[in-house]
């Protein structure tokens, strides 16, 4: 008697849209919503977007659609009764492994690309920058048209303006005759601060003043910088008349150097200002505030005038902005990496995958 058992197969060539659609049309609404605020959304590696549709093809081939020679693995005597049993939601969901190991391959493929978008200023991590402040000792600096003198003043603002500084590292170098460094680079702001306020007139030679040595002792502290801003804050009240390096030379080596120089002549420098007192007529210093200007312009900072205490607070204000911008300017626009949010979706499809073949969706042989 013949035998005429006959095997149940399955559909051959039929792809599950509606769960290509279940899996895939929630997602991509996730990732919308996801990158609906991103601006100058890029790709690093677009290349390797040109996976997606390969390996979406190969897995549709090898997954998806059932090879025509594909044999039942279970053979029955009444296949037709069996035809007639509902469909259980295990069959139902029967494609549903291959197509998560689909949404796996595009989403890796994406991770891959390195989707990235720009960050917003609140949101960069910055980095500092080098300033070595440049402060004039010579004996002018205690003329009192800035009160209670010209170097308490200068001292008052620059406390302000480190203290206002986060993540720089920051030195003072002092000069009258000669040039020396007071406080090297420094992160410990506590530390320069407290050297800042015992900081007293004639701990150099005031009877000159040495403004190109002055500058060649700041630019030697920041040759081994390797910060990308590179600082010198130059405050005096006159003109060079000391030392023996040239105040423009020291600015063409700044130039060399990518360190930019902002220069602050501080006093009034008056000629019509009356005397102090009876007792004491004011002196008159030389003043040269076109070097200043000629030694900030060829180094891309700014010169500023300071005739009072006032303005000498917004002089050093004008500068603490100019860096910030200066430091956004150098980093130019940062952009932050958006693959962790392909990558972890991917991995937790590849579990639920892996989970669905091992238990209820296992398929034999």
């Amino acid at each position: 008697m013949p035998d005429r058992r006959e095997s149940v197969r399955p559909a051959r060539g039929a792809i599950p849209y509606a769960l290509v659609a279940a899996v895939f049309l929630p997602a991509g609404l996730i990732y919308l919503w996801w990158f609906r605020s991103l601006e100058l959304l890029r790709f690093a590696h677009p290349a390797a977007l040109a996976l997606i549709p390969l390996a979406a093809a190969l897995v549709i081939w090898a997954g998806i659609r059932r090879a025509p020679t594909r044999h039942p693995a279970l053979v029955y005597s009444r296949a037709d009764e069996m035809r007639l049993v509902p469909r259980g939601w295990a069959a139902r969901l029967a494609d549903l492994p291959a197509v998560l190991r689909l949404f796996i391959v595009v989403a890796v493929a994406l991770a891959l690309s390195r989707p990235q978008t720009s960050q917003k200023d609140d949101d960069i991590e910055l980095e500092g920058i080098d300033i070595v402040v440049t402060l004039d000792m010579s004996g002018s600096m205690e003329e009192t048209d800035l009160q209670p003198n010209r170097l308490e003043a200068a001292k008052a603002v620059i406390q302000d303006f480190v203290q206002r500084r986060r993540g720089d590292r920051i030195g003072l170098v002092i000069f009258g005759r000669e040039a020396y460094t007071y406080t090297p680079l420094t992160l410990d702001h506590g530390t320069f601060l407290r050297m800042l306020a015992e900081l007293q007139p004639g701990i150099v030679d005031g009877r000159g003043t040495a403004i190109g040595n002055g500058l060649g002792v700041a630019l030697a502290r920041l040759r081994k910088s390797d910060a990308k801003s590179k600082v010198v804050i130059l405050l005096t009240d006159g003109d060079n008349n000391s030392g023996n390096i040239s105040p423009l030379q020291a600015a063409s080596f700044a130039q060399k150097m990518g360190v930019k120089i902002y220069t602050i002549l501080a006093g009034a420098h008056d000629s019509s200002r009356e005397a102090d007192d009876a007792n004491r007529p004011q002196q008159r210093y030389a003043v040269n505030p076109k070097l200043l200007e000629q030694i900030a312009g060829m180094t891309g900072g700014s010169p500023y005038l300071a005739t009072d205490t006032r303005a000498l607070a917004q002089r050093f204000q004008n500068i603490l902005e100019e860096l910030e911008k200066s430091r956004i300017r150098d980093r130019g626009v940062l952009y932050a990496e958006l693959y962790p949010r392909f990558l972890w979706p991917a991995f937790a499809a590849l579990l639920l995958e892996i989970a669905l073949r091992l238990s209820r969706l296992r398929r034999l042989p």
